[in-house]
């Protein structure tokens, strides 16, 4: 029986069979009841690294300023309205908390039923704290970061044993523009308030957020293609308008891409952009106008270090003899780079397909990625078979632990090179 359909008939003997699981797993022994495999992949996590489950451990509290900045600069912050009329609306009368934290688990912003919140002060769980999976446990918020699904992790599923009276439910907030986690939206409270719908109805709250976030992009787009036409209309060459994190608005002279790839700092003046090569960047109300220079882009080696041993944040960093810049990698992405980079004589779509999916025959899906990726690195990858240019040099960085290889990934690939005898992909750089 699924223990959430037995928690809601009986939460207390539901927190005592968890409880045994819990004891057992800790101990080595074979439960009577086996965890659900995502309580009990984040289990394997928290014992690989070291987290005490009989003691809960309470990180510093961000300063009011760091709060407040963090707060400034989430997009999460355009959404509140979005997660408070889907979810606070019956907080009182289920006696729930709502929880909005960032993508590394701090949390922003905490609202709900009072004598809950009061609950939640006596275990920290209070704007600015840091939860996190590897600082306080399996939870509703830190867990969904690691594991990119919603998660509702109730009584002594939670690695912690100071959590066990509690029950929580967090589903993760992606950048719909390009895959990237922006944070967690989760619903807490006493272990009784469980209730096997609370899953999809906080998931589905997530996702009306995303669709508010997709809504305030294309009105930003439009905006800025406003203000750009008639700039655009006077130049002559190759231009183009983009906002502030490279999403084009407008273009002229150039085949239409939905995004140019830009450094993290970007300034006015002469600049070199790996889709365009040298180019002078003017500012626009709103992103930048982008004009293409006419002289040759810049000769000589090339490294490319794909970073994928942080955990939650991967990236791929290009250096060259015109400087270098960074490209952070939404997790589907972070996956493809990877498998590259471990088939260094190339991959087929098909081959592709089989590693992520399992399916050699999702090649569609497959192709609309690399598509993407194309659009950032498409001057240093081949196609037929996809694989890095010959004469790029690539390195990979990986966890120290192999198992914490892209944790979130259900490719049967990368399960593969979670294993040590798989790990070390050609050019590794560790």
């Amino acid at each position: 029986m699924d223990v959430t359909q037995l928690a809601a008939r009986d939460a207390a003997q539901a927190a005592r069979l968890l409880s045994d699981v819990r004891a057992a797993r800790l101990t080595g022994q074979r439960p009577r009841l086996a965890p659900r495999p995502v309580i009990d992949q984040s289990w394997e996590r928290m014992l690989r690294s070291g987290v005490d489950p009989e003691h809960d451990f309470r990180a510093g509290l961000l300063t009011p300023e760091e709060l407040e900045r963090r707060r400034e600069s989430s997009r999460l912050r355009h959404v509140l309205p979005v997660l408070r009329q889907g979810l606070l609306s019956v907080a009182d009368v289920t006696q729930h908390i709502m929880v909005v934290a960032d993508e590394e688990g701090r949390v922003l912003w905490r609202e709900g039923c009072t004598p809950v919140l009061r609950r939640a002060d006596t275990f920290g769980f209070e704007p600015g704290a840091d939860w996190a999976e590897n600082v306080v446990g399996t939870n509703g918020v830190g867990t969904p970061v690691v594991a990119r699904r919603p998660v509702q992790v109730f009584a002594s599923e939670h690695f912690v044993r100071s959590l066990a009276t509690w029950t929580c439910t967090g589903a993760p907030i992606t950048d719909p523009r390009d895959g990237r986690l922006i944070g967690v939206v989760d619903v807490s409270g006493p272990l009784e308030t469980v209730h096997p719908t609370t899953l999809a109805w906080v998931d589905s709250v997530a996702k009306l957020a995303e669709a508010r976030l997709r809504e305030r992009h294309h009105h930003s787009l439009e905006r800025l293609r406003a203000a750009a036409a008639p700039v655009l209309a006077r130049l002559g060459g190759r231009a183009l308008a983009v906002d502030r994190d490279g999403w084009t608005a407008a273009v002229t002279g150039l085949p239409y891409t939905n995004r140019v790839a830009l450094p993290k700092v970007l300034s006015p003046g002469r600049r070199w952009l790996p889709a365009l090569g040298l180019c002078a960047v003017e500012p626009l109300a709103g992103g930048w106008l982008i004009r293409a220079a006419a002289e040759p882009e810049p000769r000589g080696a090339t490294r490319i270090v794909l970073d994928l041993g942080r955990p939650r944040r991967w990236s791929v960093t290009v250096s060259g003899p015109a400087g270098s810049w960074t490209h952070e990698l939404s997790p589907r992405h972070a996956e493809l780079l990877y498998l590259l980079a471990a088939h260094p004589v190339g991959r087929s779509a098909a081959g592709l397909a089989d590693d992520v999916f399992g399916d050699p025959a999702r090649t569609v899906t497959v192709r609309a990625e690399m598509s993407r990726i194309r659009r950032y690195l498409g001057a240093f990858l081949d196609h037929r078979p996809y694989r890095f240019s010959e004469d790029v040099e690539v390195a990979v960085l990986l966890p120290d632990d192999p198992r914490d290889l892209l944790p979130h990934s259900t490719a049967p690939a990368v399960a593969r090179g979670r294993s040590a005898e798989g790990r070390a992909a050609p050019g590794d750089a560790q």
